[in-house]
């Protein structure tokens, strides 16, 4: 063995045990919680349950290894890729397979393991734990008597108690009712106090009883006694009364014996020879089927050679003319005969079809255990081709990102793999199919990995996803230049104003000529598939432009220069690159005609660049004239057409300060409003004085008296 491939496997071997311990630690915990409601409460022995837990790991053996090798390889090779030792390893002239080599042979040694585990050591563990499993659920549970509650736990008897003390064991308050002679003679126990405890034996409990009273009704005459007739009852007052119930609380093991015809206790051989003795048993079941149905229903009779001849020379009478020769009652008789005879057969062949659906299942579960053997234990070595080659792509190691990605692997393989099965079990699909299809999604997988890993190629790089999805969707891309510290080739303002100028007038041109308003033709498009040079020719030009104005030290250009938008030259042509590709979309409708309108947004966003880069064009034009003459004034005309820093400013400020205002006024206007429109404000209302007194008695109206002068 060479020092290359020892320190490799020191590398995987620790991390492939600990995974492994790690898995089948997991899977246990998963199956016990299964069962965690069936087995509490029952006072299990330490023996007992570590035998559980024994037989229950070895049977997991052979699930735990497949994610044990997939967490291991991710988790070796994300190492050795983080740490660029692959990269030191591929920079020596080594490959990837051959670095791959010594893990593969461990890999193989572990799916021989997983193998023999499944096939001989596997069954008789199942034997086993199933069989303290079933002990366990029929296991009688530990007598805990709680406080202000019925217990039934007990068979046959409902214990209630209102206090009990933990230290004396003493139960205070008992009420016990009886039905070990069913629901008619139940016996009704109330005493002041009690004490439970179990027999030397454990097969019985011992209920002393202190100053209480029994009653048990009389069953008299055959009535009920849950009718509504009130029946007499016998009473019974005692000071100390001792009651032993039938409580076997040993824990007794089934035989094993009885599990021995499960399909998964049986290795290969015996599981084929199950289904050759089920299959002469199905056949012997179905000719004497078969036998019986022709000679009871079909009344098929055994005739010599001669008869049957003369049978053969025998005209055939029409049905209807039977009828017709047969009375009415011998008619309705027949009739009724044969509604009996319909209903009996449908009976007898529903049973019959329950008994072989029941073997041909029982077959399909067999058949299942047979395959299961085989994919489970080549998971091992799939999942090493999953795994080794993806370490080393992501090349990230550790327990955070590779265990994602692991469990993620695995629990895709699990519902497949589940899925088939259920369906081949049940007969919705080929036992063959059902059983291979995980690992029929599993070797395309593992192989493309493999030659991606070893041919270097970048996988999860997620700037080229990105692009390819803002190239699907049609998003935008923009311009990010920042000033540079340090200029070799200063910007040249000389010559760019008549570069600037062209390219603002071919755009001008072009957005004339082209008339991107209107709708794409369907045909053009993906039939006459061409290239838009003029795009071109002004994307280069631009590109030309801003590679000058990047190297500019003023800020204002550099701002001008990040507005030009980025053309894709090709985008409102044709959807791709290929002749056959557009052809094809365009044959399919429904796909050509989204691609179509897709086309037709990239002419309008095309259109709405255009008319951008001459508008930037004429504000570089005039920022690079005012730089190139300080000492001028700006005109009128720049002055509209280029507004500065301090406008900007004084727009923002005005627009703010309008903003506010007309908020306030809405918020003056809406609280005077509400505080006009209480329902609870106080109605005002104006004060009169009245200047006359109402009419007397004579009709004649006084006049009010005048107020007195205050001296």
């Amino acid at each position: 063995m060479k020092k290359l491939d020892l320190y490799i496997l020191k590398k995987f071997l620790p991390l492939f045990v600990a995974a492994f311990f790690i898995c089948l630690f997991v899977f246990m915990m998963q199956f016990t919680w299964r069962y965690m409601d069936e087995l509490i409460g029952k006072g299990l022995s330490l023996d007992v349950l570590g035998q559980f837990f024994w037989y229950m790991a070895v049977t997991l053996v052979p699930m735990s290894l497949p994610l044990a090798v997939l967490l291991a390889s991710l988790i070796t090779f994300g190492n050795m890729g983080e740490q660029l030792e692959l990269l030191s390893m591929k920079a020596a002239g080594v490959p990837l397979i051959r670095i791959m080599r010594p893990i593969l042979i461990v890999v193989i040694m572990v799916t021989g393991t997983s193998f023999y585990f499944q096939n001989f050591t596997s069954p008789q563990a199942q034997i086993s734990m199933q069989t303290l499993l079933f002990s366990m659920k029929q296991a009688q549970p530990a007598v805990e008597i709680p406080e202000g509650v019925f217990y039934n736990e007990i068979p046959d008897l409902n214990l209630y108690v209102q206090r009990k003390n933990a230290e004396t064991g003493m139960l205070y308050q008992v009420i016990i009712y009886k039905t070990d002679q069913g629901f008619d003679k139940a016996q009704i126990v109330l005493a002041d106090s009690g004490r439970l405890e179990m027999s030397e034996d454990k097969l019985h409990l011992k209920l002393d009883l202190w100053s209480g009273t029994q009653s048990e009704a009389w069953q008299q005459g055959g009535v009920s006694a849950m009718g509504s007739i009130k029946l007499p009852f016998d009473r019974e007052t005692f000071n100390y009364k001792q009651v032993i119930i039938d409580f076997d609380s040993n824990f007794a093991l089934m035989d094993k014996n009885m599990l021995n015809n499960m399909p998964q206790a049986k290795n290969m051989r015996q599981i084929e020879t199950s289904v050759d003795s089920i299959e002469s048993s199905l056949d012997s079941i179905g000719q004497r089927f078969y036998d019986d149905v022709k000679l009871r229903w079909y009344r098929v009779p055994n005739l010599s050679e001669q008869q049957t001849k003369s049978l053969a020379r025998m005209k055939a009478v029409p049905f209807d003319t039977l009828l017709s020769s047969m009375s009415p009652d011998r008619l309705q008789t027949a009739k009724t005969r044969a509604a009996g005879d319909i209903r009996s057969i449908r009976s007898e062949l529903e049973w019959k079809s329950v008994m072989s659906g029941e073997g041909d299942s029982n077959i399909r579960r067999h058949w299942k255990e047979w395959h299961q053997k085989m994919t489970l234990s080549l998971a091992c070595l799939f999942f090493f081709f999953v795994g080794a080659p993806l370490g080393a792509i992501i090349r990230k190691g550790g327990l955070g990102l590779p265990a994602v990605i692991s469990v993620l692997i695995f629990i895709f393989y699990y519902i497949i793999d589940t899925s088939g099965m259920k369906m081949a079990r049940d007969g919705s699909w080929n036992m063959i199919y059902g059983m291979w299809i995980s690992s029929a999604v599993l070797i395309p997988f593992g192989v493309f990995l493999t030659y991606k890993s070893n041919k270097d190629s970048v996988m999860f790089n997620s700037e080229l996803y990105a692009a390819f999805f803002r190239q699907l969707l049609g998003l935008r891309s923009s311009r990010h230049i920042n000033r540079k510290e340090v200029i070799i080739n200063e910007t040249n303002y000389d010559r760019l104003p008549a570069e600037i100028d062209r390219l603002r007038e071919g755009c001008h041109e072009y957005a004339q000529a082209a008339n991107l308003m209107s709708a794409p033709n369907y045909f053009h498009i993906f039939f006459r598939h061409t290239t838009d040079s003029r795009v071109e020719k002004l994307g280069e030009q631009m590109d030309k432009i801003v590679e000058e104005l990047s190297n500019s030290r003023e800020p204002q250009v550099l701002a001008e220069t990040n507005r030009l938008p980025i053309i894709y030259a090709h985008a409102h042509i044709s959807p791709f690159t290929s002749r056959e590709a557009n052809m094809a979309a365009g044959i399919f409708f429904p796909v050509g005609l989204i691609l179509w309108a897709r086309i037709w947004r990239f002419r309008l966003r095309l259109l709405r660049d255009l008319r951008q880069i001459e508008k930037t064009c004429m504000r570089l034009n005039l920022i690079i004239n005012t730089l190139n003459k300080p000492e001028q004034a700006v005109t009128e005309e720049a002055e509209e057409t280029l507004p500065t820093h301090k406008k900007h400013r004084r727009r923002e400020w005005a627009i703010a300060i309008i903003v506010i205002l007309l908020a306030f006024a809405g918020g003056w206007y809406t609280y005077r409003h509400f505080r006009n429109n209480r329902p609870d404000k106080p109605i005002k209302t104006k004060k009169t004085i009245p200047t006359s007194i109402p009419e007397n008695s004579s009709g004649r109206t006084l006049p009010m008296p005048k107020p007195l002068k205050q001296s």
